[in-house]
């Protein structure tokens, strides 16, 4: 016999702080396995509760916030990540405390215990046919934590898929279980820009049939997914299923079928997008998830042939180094997985770690191709590809000489000339 959940209340008919201890560490499910009206009722018990800490990851939701906070008191809710991902860039710098790890150590962390957690909210699923409950957005490492937890509450979300690979155990206990309040969160539809679209035109070209991807979520991912659909037999191997992947499986470009292992399943570690990426994933019983363990470890990448990581960046320099981190003084990013993945992807049969980013940002003021990054998330000893909408450079194996010509030919023109002086004036300096 499976474990019963607690029949779903409404948030008016729950007070979290009943469940809540002052200085308690709680684990949120994210993107779109963010339970929002728990998120909402955690700022409510801010209130009553000192000392709260939410450990999030991709937020999507606006985040709740507490008198003390903003200030960096003790009293106020306070955030921790591996980033200021998605909504959490929004934060008051001494509201969010960034641990500098990659992804996969983040997770492992949270999996193991290091990263304790007293309490985990998570978004599940009603029962299916056999009353089975799914945390069906993914993150798998949230049940690892929960065995250690004291308290797990759950929201429980009719839109929430049965996805396979994420069944909630039936010797978990939920202690209380809330309604939800409105479909999953998704990712804001932003317009794309013709630079987009050269981007992605761009980043198609490199890309060979049979590819397996490793694919994030916003704007330019779904553009250059768009570009693939006329690709064949590509494969998901991925940190994070979105629309963009899911409109090429529904476009029949994504087949895994030439997969080396887990050939014919979609497999990634969360899922994040909107209604018709839900719809698809209730219906394609190919889309499984897997422990991020499994996702971004280089062993497994390693055996899938042509690997190809696509990410961006928020700006990369003549010699390949690249920073996702910053822009300016301002912590827009984080290192996630993109380490994990570029180095899966080197060991790869016919991989690359592709990096796409327009050439510049504030209406072409700023460039985004740099003499020196001002934050170095990933080492130029690690870049292989950066594409913009002036083309693709091919950094693996070059010397730095010819990196940053490569560079500089991919960087907006108005910036080119006074790029070229200052590698050349720093070149003469290093051999004065």
């Amino acid at each position: 016999m499976h474990r019963q959940l607690p029949e779903p209340i409404t948030t008016a008919s729950v007070s979290l702080s009943r469940w809540l201890r002052d200085g308690d560490r709680i684990l949120v499910g994210q993107g779109s396995g963010e339970p929002g009206a728990l998120m909402r009722l955690l700022g409510q018990a801010a209130t009553e509760r000192r000392g709260l800490t939410a450990i999030i990851g991709t937020t999507l939701g606006e985040l709740p916030r507490a008198d003390g906070a903003a200030s960096g008191g003790d009293e106020g809710l306070r955030f921790e990540s591996y980033g200021a991902m998605g909504t959490a860039a929004q934060l008051p710098e001494a509201a969010l405390t960034v641990l500098p790890l990659h992804y996969s150590q983040f997770i492992a962390r949270i999996a193991d215990g290091r990263l304790p957690c007293d309490v985990v909210f998570v978004q599940l699923s009603p029962p299916d046919a056999d009353g089975r409950h799914h945390i069906g957005m993914g993150d798998l490492h949230m049940i690892d934590a929960a065995r250690r937890a004291r308290v797990v509450i759950a929201e429980i979300n009719p839109q929430t898929p049965h996805t396979p690979g994420t069944r909630w155990p039936d010797d978990l206990p939920v202690h209380v279980a809330v309604a939800a309040e409105g479909a999953p969160l998704a990712p804001r539809a932003v317009e794309a820009t013709p630079d987009d679209h050269r981007i992605a035109a761009h980043v198609a070209g490199i890309v060979p049939d049979r590819a397996v991807l490793q694919l994030g979520i916003g704007r330019l991912p779904d553009r250059i997914a768009e570009a693939l659909r006329h690709h064949r037999d590509l494969g998901l191997h991925s940190g994070v299923l979105g629309d963009g992947a899911g409109a090429l499986i529904r476009a029949g470009a994504l087949t895994n079928a030439a997969k080396e292992i887990d050939a014919g399943r979609s497999v990634a570690g969360v899922i994040i997008g909107g209604s018709a990426l839900l719809d698809h994933v209730r219906q394609d019983r190919s889309v499984e998830i897997r422990p991020t363990a499994y996702t971004h470890a280089t062993g497994n990448i390693a055996r899938l042939s042509r690997f190809t990581a696509i990410n961006s960046a928020i700006e990369v320099d003549l010699t390949g180094q690249i920073n996702a981190e910053f822009a300016g003084r301002r912590r827009v990013g984080g290192t996630g997985g993109q380490v994990d993945v570029t180095r899966g992807a080197q060991a790869s049969a016919g991989g690359r770690a592709i990096v796409a980013l327009p050439s510049t940002a504030k209406g072409g003021a700023v460039g985004r191709i740099v003499r020196q990054v001002s934050c170095v998330t990933v080492a130029r000893t690690d870049a292989d590809t950066v594409v913009t909408e002036w083309g693709v450079a091919e950094l693996a194996g070059q010397p730095l000489e010819e990196r940053a010509r490569r560079m500089i030919a991919i960087s907006a023109p108005d910036f080119r000339e006074e790029l070229s002086r200052c590698w050349h004036d720093q070149e003469r300096h290093r051999h004065v």
